[in-house]
């Protein structure tokens, strides 16, 4: 069966490929994966996602003994039945039959395929015309039709890209995050320390106040936290493509965004944890060295990884049951960011520059829903939880808004 092979690269780069039942590379697959790491620089996360859609699609095709350069309308249906749970439309019973994906796994595995073929009918001239049909201009010609831009051959999409922002996304109301944080560590007053685990709280807590995506809070560096000294701390979020971890930067946009006090303390005191610690073992500190990093198990101080925080998540889904919404990821604490800073007034360009979003448009998109659920506007909480994280200046929008 044709899978997924993680490919490290001379210089410690990770990337991905797709080999075959024999385990050969697949030639026109692995070309297409290269034009989008030069030609498009994606991530490797994203060259991940698209391998992976190409391999159930190889191995949909091994199964079946449909020509990739030819599958046509057929296979393309049976390939989508058999990714929503279905078998393969041949004796041939796969042993591997992908678990049931649901409609934006789908929407994701079908994205890659749409690119591939239009990669193909540029680099090989013969598989997207035979995908699709093609729509002709009627005969008769207006008046004013030498105005527009016409095309005589107009291929239709037979593998259109959805955007499945179709309902509100998940959010935890604030006693939700409350509890996480409490779960992850606390600050004993008497004693004046920490109990549990600092590292864990001061990524959730940078996952709440700042909304920076998992990826982009792994990615930070002690050079990209700049101390207030009597201004406003904040952080900035660079792009990279050398982080141990692999963490980078959607789009490879930086941004910078502002961050309360509070936060830079608790940074602060999980500093002076870190260096305690390196002092202890012997291990330099530098400027250069991730924020957050192993304190316990693996390799000490090396920078932690989307694996390991999922892991601490799923901990605490043990530990905290019930009492928070089940199945809830760290990119929950970003749409819980925006609906607060919403539900709080301040404007969705705002919000729309502190996400990272390329356009207002993406904000309300995902969004828009916030100001008009009932549920959540009842929830007087918002504003308090919302308040003291720090914001560019707005007119008409306080930064520190009074809680009603």
């Amino acid at each position: 069966m044709a899978r997924t092979q993680k490919v490290v690269l001379p210089d410690g780069g990770v990337t991905w490929t797709v080999l075959d039942h024999d385990y050969a590379v697949v030639d026109p697959v692995e070309e297409w994966l290269e034009w989008l790491r030069v030609a498009c620089a994606f991530s490797p996360n994203t060259v991940k996602a698209y391998s992976r859609g190409l391999a159930l699609w190889w191995h949909y095709l091994e199964q079946t003994g449909v020509d990739w350069r030819d599958p046509g309308l057929t296979a393309l249906s049976g390939f989508i039945g058999w990714l929503a749970g279905g078998n393969l439309p041949t004796t041939r019973l796969s042993p591997a039959k992908p678990t049931t994906c649901g409609p934006r796994t789908v929407s994701l595995r079908l994205a890659a395929l749409a690119s591939f073929y239009e990669w193909s009918e540029r680099q090989y001239g013969t598989v997207a015309p035979r995908l699709g049909r093609a729509r002709r201009e009627p005969e008769f010609q207006s008046f004013l039709a030498h105005l527009r831009n016409r095309r005589r051959d107009r291929p239709a999409v037979l593998v259109p890209r959805r955007r499945w922002h179709t309902g509100p996304t998940p959010v935890f109301l604030p006693v939700h995050v409350q509890r996480i944080f409490d779960t992850a560590a606390t600050f004993d007053p008497a004693n004046r320390s920490w109990t549990g685990n600092l590292r864990d709280r001061l990524l959730f807590e940078i996952l709440a106040e700042t909304g920076l995506r998992l990826g982009e809070a792994l990615g930070l560096r002690h050079e990209d936290w700049i101390v207030g000294r009597g201004s406003t701390p904040y952080i900035e979020v660079v792009p990279r493509d050398d982080n141990s971890n692999g963490a980078r930067v959607k789009n490879l946009k930086g941004r910078r965004v502002f961050v309360s006090d509070r936060l830079e303390r608790l940074y602060g005191d999980f500093l002076y944890e870190v260096g305690d610690l390196a002092d202890r073992r012997g291990l330099p500190l530098r400027d250069t060295d991730p924020v957050l990093v192993n304190t316990g198990g693996g390799q000490l101080l090396s920078a932690m990884t989307p694996s390991g925080v999922y892991r601490v998540v799923e901990r605490l889904h043990r530990r905290l049951g019930n009492s928070v919404p089940t199945g809830w990821t760290p990119h929950w604490f970003r749409h819980t960011h925006a609906t607060a800073l919403l539900l709080s007034g301040v404007p969705e360009h705002v919000v729309m520059r502190r996400l990272g979003h390329a356009q207002v448009q993406t904000t309300l998109d995902l969004y828009g829903w916030v100001t008009e659920e009932a549920e959540l506007r009842s929830v007087a909480e918002w504003r308090k939880y919302a308040q003291g994280w720090a914001l560019p200046a707005v007119p008409g929008y306080a930064t520190e808004p009074e809680v009603r």
